[in-house]
């Protein structure tokens, strides 16, 4: 492989800063399992301010932080309603079940957008021989989708509707300012309806560790609880989370260029043999190419981009998963381009 290498892999690969790196280096910290680190009280108090919520809780990841709102959400034995391809049901170890006793009632959606009226055909009627429904959870942006978003009335009527069954919603906005760049609205505004909302630092945002989960002050109180449970109770860790504060305050404008670019490389890959992209989803940082038109499995042709020095994951046999970052400029996404016309151009065409 070559020496130079364009990573696209993920938006979680990005290297912290130079500014980053001398904030975490002069951080002042204390021992946060005593809540006495005051760069992780900074960044709690910046996160829950800019999300309009009471409180936050750093966490070390958006799997953890997640499985927190699930505990403290739900009793064991009742159902999570979740999209069938979300990230807190495919890619969370099983954990709802495992930590808090619950099972996932799924719900394919073609986009990734889960809409009332489909929520409600899935909730269990009020016998006493069904499981009971705790928690619907959205994602925003839906990752697996390709990066798609909520309309905003959709959000919010579902946290309406579910609130008037006493039914808590959680959001997994892992990528919530991804969502809010790509409908020019805060984030605050796009996390408004949900009971709690967890979002993460280390993907668009560049931070090298960490994820925040909010919601009112009771709940955070409680998180704190659960986290420990889970091993998340950190000592000095405002090392860490200087580097988040530098990420909230200066990396949110940045986003924008990266949905510029992924939107530049899904045009340009549809105008190469055997590849095709729904470009009606590619709305943020996320392009999903389907290669299965070339001739090779997804598999082997990112293979066939890692031996050029490109970085690529398959997420099936036919598609590639494409996330453009703060690390991979336009210069990266034009070598990527011609990595992958050089590989679909040598690939044999699928018959048909």
């Amino acid at each position: 492989m070559p020496d130079r290498v364009v990573d696209l892999r993920s938006d979680t690969v990005t290297k912290p800063t130079p500014e980053m790196r001398e904030a975490m280096a002069r951080a002042e910290v204390g021992d946060d399992v005593y809540r006495e680190d005051p760069t992780v009280n900074r960044l709690e108090e910046c996160a829950a301010a800019i999300l309009g919520k009471e409180a936050a809780l750093f966490v070390p990841s958006g799997t953890m932080g997640n499985q927190i709102a699930v505990k403290l959400h739900t009793e064991p034995g009742q159902e999570v309603v979740c999209e069938a391809s979300s990230h807190i049901y495919n890619f969370e170890m099983g954990m709802m079940a495992a930590f808090s006793g619950c099972q996932a009632a799924t719900i394919a959606a073609a986009d990734g957008i889960l809409r009332w009226e489909v929520i409600r055909e899935k909730l269990r009627p009020g016998i006493y021989y069904y499981s009971r429904n705790g928690l619907v959870t959205l994602e925003n942006t839906h990752n697996m989708a390709g990066g798609t978003v909520y309309p905003q009335e959709v959000a919010a009527e579902t946290c309406e509707q579910a609130h008037a069954l006493g039914i808590k919603v959680h959001l997994d906005g892992a990528r919530i300012f991804n969502a809010a760049a790509c409908r020019g609205r805060p984030a605050r505004e796009l996390a408004a309806p949900f009971d709690s909302v967890m979002f993460c630092l280390s993907k668009g945002l560049g931070a090298p560790v960490g994820s925040l989960v909010c919601g009112s002050r009771e709940f955070i109180d409680r998180a704190v609880r659960a986290r420990k449970m889970l091993g998340g109770g950190m000592r000095q860790a405002g090392v860490l989370a200087a580097a988040g504060l530098i990420a909230l305050e200066k990396h949110p404008p940045k986003l924008a260029e990266d949905h510029r670019n992924a939107r530049w490389l899904a045009e340009q890959l549809n105008k190469l043999p055997g590849m095709r992209v729904d470009l009606d989803r590619v709305q943020t940082n996320i392009v999903m190419a389907d290669v299965s038109g070339a001739g090779l499995a997804a598999g082997e042709f990112s293979k066939r981009l890692k031996e050029r020095g490109v970085l690529i994951n398959p997420i099936n046999e036919g598609q590639l998963r494409i996330v453009t970052h703060s690390d991979a400029s336009r210069a990266d996404c034009e070598r990527a381009l011609a990595a992958m016309q050089e590989v679909s151009h040598g690939a044999p065409r699928a018959a048909g």
